[in-house]
Parts: C-alpha cells; sequence; structure tokens
C-alpha cells in the first residue's frame, strides 16, 4: 500500500516536470533569435534541442531515472537565468522604470481618498 502511494506520488512529480519543462520549451519557442543574442546567452536552437530533449527524457524515462534530473537542471537554468535576461531584452518584465511617487497605485496616484 505504501509503495502504491509513493508511485503514485512520484507519477504526479513526474507529470508536474513535464509541464515546467513544456512551458519552457514553448517559452523558448516564442522568444525572438537576436533576443538570445542581445542578451548574450546561447542560441535559441541550443535551447531549443536542450528542453526538447529534457521533455523526452521525461516522457520516456519518468523521474525514476537519472537523467530526468539532468534536464530538471537545463529547464531551471533556463526558466532562473536565461528567461529573465529575455525578458529585460525585449523590454517586458523588467523592473518599472517609470516615474512617479511611492504613494502611486496601478491605475494612477492615490490621493487618500479626496
Amino acid at each position: 500500500m505504501l509503495v502504491e502511494g509513493f508511485g503514485e506520488v512520484l507519477s504526479w512529480v513526474s507529470v508536474g516536470l513535464l509541464l515546467f519543462t513544456l512551458f519552457a520549451l514553448i517559452d523558448a519557442a516564442v522568444r525572438r533569435e537576436d533576443a538570445y543574442r542581445a542578451a548574450d546567452k546561447q542560441s535559441k536552437p541550443f535551447w531549443l534541442i536542450i528542453l526538447a530533449i529534457a521533455a523526452a527524457v521525461n516522457i520516456f524515462f519518468g523521474i525514476l531515472s537519472f537523467l530526468p534530473v539532468l534536464g530538471l537542471i537545463a529547464t531551471i537554468v533556463y526558466v532562473v537565468d536565461v528567461r529573465p535576461a529575455l525578458r529585460q531584452v525585449s523590454g517586458r518584465g523588467g523592473p518599472r522604470r517609470r516615474g512617479g511617487s511611492s504613494s502611486d497605485g496601478p491605475y494612477g496616484p492615490y490621493n487618500g481618498g479626496r
């Protein structure tokens, strides 16, 4: 009974890792090629191949092999390092740089109910 429960947990973890990798793969596919060069990262085809291999390994080997761990590491590197750099180069996702005071809300200045 305990082994069956552990196997079910591992299958859910495997599905979660697959979805995480597919998210990274789709995100890498929709980014422009020149953004990778501007961010001084590996090329778009490099990341597409790495993330596609990571997804395929996760599908065929599940979580019980060592290979999905390598795919997870590649996916984490993309999401934590490459994706923010691409977003910053593309003009999205960086810190907000518009002017305003600290009392400004998302829809304009907050006047204290006046």
